[in-house]
């Protein structure tokens, strides 16, 4: 049996500037990423340079539990809670456009780039969808009484995840927005969904501290169920290369696994690695495929290195 390699990880910066719990992440171009805070600040951070401080480009009144950057046209989308989408064009550092959505908490985005759509996930089981690049809203689809928690593309299969406060995971059709399969096994809220990058898997995880894998050719049959941490899993995240599976977590940590196996390879937090003092809420791998930046309701960023 041959040994397992797990890739030594260091933590090589904190990026520090929010004043409060620190809820989105996404990528930019390149090196740099896009967090969002419960104070309502959004900043452009430069991972490749993590002495220098952030960029501020969004002040909103606000919670930001949702980001996505759309690199073809430059612009930055943020979930502003109970005012709906905003745009920032990032070269000129101000509003591009902005559509008003239900007063309600947004708790993620993602973008299909073969449908030119927003797909935004609302906090009274709504799913918004907007047209781009005009961000004009085209439907709201009431889902479930529950909160849409989070939301995960397979551009392939023309399918979205859908992973809500009632349990469920559904998978919608990105056209018609009807649901295709229906996934039951989990016993608590749903907060991330990830399709591995080569899309033959879907995994979620949520309030029940599970991580689960499902069969997208088979109809999403359950493959695997992996007690993974101690409390609720807020996010997942898969490296740009599909070798790791990176989880976060309410108990303070984040664990590294290897993806094809489930095999824990590492566990960074307080102790071990000079990890965040609290949860960790989202996870985001910038364009370095060796590089994984984590935030945290501790207010800070930090940037991990994997040596793999």
């Amino acid at each position: 049996m041959s040994e397992i390699f797990r890739p030594p990880v260091t933590k090589i910066a904190t990026l520090a500037g929010h004043r409060d719990a620190v809820y989105a992440l996404t990528g930019g171009s390149a090196s740099t990423i896009y967090s969002g805070s419960a104070d309502g600040m959004v900043v452009g951070w430069d991972t490749a340079q993590p002495a220098q401080d952030g960029v501020l480009l969004a002040r909103v009144q606000n919670s930001v539990y949702a980001l996505r950057h759309l690199p073809a046209l430059n612009l930055l989308v943020l979930g502003h809670n109970f005012q709906g989408i905003q745009a920032i064009d990032l070269a000129q550092r101000q509003l591009a456009h902005a559509t008003a959505l239900p007063p309600v908490a947004i708790f993620e985005i993602v973008f299909s780039e073969s449908r030119q759509r927003l797909y935004v996930a609302l906090g009274d089981g709504t799913l918004a969808v907007l047209s781009v690049p005009e961000f004009k809203l085209e439907k709201l689809l009431r889902i479930t009484d529950k909160s849409l928690r989070c939301l995960a593309l397979h551009e392939g299969r023309g399918e979205l995840a859908v992973g809500s406060s009632d349990t469920l995971t559904r998978i919608l059709d990105l056209d018609s927005l009807e649901t295709r399969f229906t996934l039951g096994e989990s016993t608590n809220s749903v907060f991330s969904v990830a399709y591995s990058p080569d899309g033959t898997e879907l995994f979620t995880a949520g309030r029940d501290a599970q991580i689960r894998s499902w069969d997208v050719a088979a109809g999403y049959a359950l493959v695997s169920t992996v007690p993974a941490h101690m409390y609720t899993i807020n996010h997942l995240a898969f490296s740009p290369d599909g070798r790791f599976l990176a989880s976060c977590s309410l108990d303070k940590s984040i664990k590294l696994w290897d993806a094809r196996t489930m095999t824990l390879l590492r566990v960074l937090d307080r102790a071990r690695a000079a990890g965040h003092g609290t949860s960790v809420n989202r996870l985001v791998w910038p364009g370095a495929e060796n590089r994984l930046v984590s935030c945290s309701d501790d207010r800070s960023l930090a940037i991990w290195e994997i040596d793999a």
